[in-house]
């Protein structure tokens, strides 16, 4: 049985983007193994994870509610990612 958040696109996309900052995050210098790496994905990890949390078994206010945790994570990494260019960890493009 598939979960709602499964056939949502917008989850399926937060995937994708853990996916490549958990390959950008293996570039980075291990001092910042448990500060900036640390940080970002478990951040991005959260924008998928609060989509699947809030699309089940939830009114659709509580579920835009879980939306806007994934929205605030997001903003999160986008930070993290000024971050990394500011230490010259992240070239940028």
């Amino acid at each position: 049985m598939a979960f709602k958040f499964e056939e949502l696109k917008v989850w399926k996309r937060a995937i994708d983007l853990s996916a490549e900052i958990d390959l950008l995050t293996k570039s980075f210098p291990k001092d910042e193994l448990y500060v900036l790496t640390s940080q970002i994905k478990r951040a991005c990890d959260s924008i998928s994870l609060n989509i699947a949390e809030g699309s089940t078994n939830q009114s659709n206010a509580e579920f835009a509610r879980f939306l806007t945790y994934s929205v605030r994570s997001n903003i999160e990494v986008v930070s993290c990612l000024h971050i990394g260019k500011r230490r010259n960890i992240i070239e940028s493009k």
